[in-house]
């Protein structure tokens, strides 16, 4: 009777044992890895505080942010580089078309942030219109011309452009006469050229018939989705609480974004003025106070546009012949 008395404690302990590592491995963080776009910046503000403020780690999360590289965060979602990444609804749709396993899965700012621009005070330049014969400062990406010829087009003009490659700042360019006009991040780089007191005139794309769009996305693949759902809803859902967060508390989100950026960030008036701008013009949080969802009717509009304006190809590089169903190319489940 002593000898299964010592026998049953020995394995209720043995038990006990492999139990307590058995818990200790299922409560140990789940590893997700996000992809910057860009050096660390406002729009991606949600992601720093969700991290420092512990939403991330209270969701069972380890969050590596990526430093951004020439890859495109897209391609590196869908090569399995990274869980998620910092894209745009125009590369993202560019990309699925053409085969890449990326797919929409947050809307960072729920409209357009991008604006057409030209050196403030010419006389010469009212509209789109009197864009035509001037010099466009291209960044090389192949729906610019698609974009800036339908503006002109739509104000009237014929929508013909010199285009040069950038090979120093936009402002620059424009400052030296190299370029008549370009493109800009208004929540950043305009917001940048304001704090300089640079005199910038500025067209809205949607002022000339260019479908609105969320700027800024966040992108995961549906390897990942469905090999990681839970994960993938918990990394969602707690950083649409650090971008909630960052509307609500704009200073403190503001050191947190700097503070996380390991010396990338030292410009704090710019940092707070964009995140004034993001708030204020309703980017992060629209009107309706909606964060985060990905709008289906913007999506669909976009789509459409690059599909008829040819820059929508497959893996092969041909033009795409049929609409694809731009309803597979995002998802807003994750945020409920």
């Amino acid at each position: 009777m002593l000898l299964l008395t010592r026998r049953q404690t020995i394995f209720a302990a043995i038990a006990a044992s492999l139990a307590g590592r058995t818990a200790l491995a299922q409560s140990a963080p789940a590893k997700v890895r996000i992809a910057l776009d860009w050096t660390p910046n406002t729009n991606h503000i949600g992601i720093y505080v969700a991290k420092a403020k512990g939403f991330y780690a209270d969701a069972g999360l380890d969050v590596e942010i990526l430093p951004f590289t020439d890859t495109s965060a897209g391609t590196l979602v869908s090569n399995g580089v990274a869980d998620f990444g910092i894209s745009s609804e125009i590369e993202t749709l560019t990309q699925r078309a053409g085969g890449g396993d990326v797919k929409m899965v947050y809307g960072v700012v729920q409209t357009e942030t991008a604006r057409l621009i030209f050196k403030g005070g010419r006389d010469d330049i009212k509209s789109p219109k009197d864009l035509d014969g001037k010099t466009y400062g291209g960044f090389g990406g192949t729906w610019e011309s698609a974009l800036i010829s339908a503006m002109i087009r739509n104000d009237g003009g014929k929508g013909d452009v010199k285009t040069v490659t950038l090979g120093t700042s936009a402002y620059e360019a424009l400052d030296n006469g190299s370029i008549d006009f370009t493109l800009e991040i208004y929540t950043w780089e305009g917001i940048a050229a304001e704090l300089e007191n640079r005199k910038i005139g500025r067209f809205h794309y949607s002022d000339y018939g260019i479908p609105d769009e969320q700027t800024t996305v966040i992108v995961s693949s549906d390897a990942y989705l469905s090999a990681s759902r839970e994960h993938a809803r918990a990394f969602i859902q707690a950083t649409r609480k650090g971008y909630a967060y960052s509307v609500d508390h704009p200073d403190e989100a503001c050191e947190l974004l700097i503070s996380g950026s390991n010396g990338a960030l030292m410009n704090t008036e710019l940092v707070k003025a964009s995140q004034k701008a993001l708030i204020e013009g309703h980017f992060l949080k629209s009107e309706a106070g909606v964060i985060g969802a990905l709008d289906p009717a913007k999506a669909e509009a976009l789509g459409g546009f690059l599909m008829e304006s040819g820059i929508l190809v497959d893996a092969n590089g041909a033009a795409l012949k049929e609409k694809p169903d731009f309803s597979t190319y995002y998802t807003n489940e994750l945020l409920d």
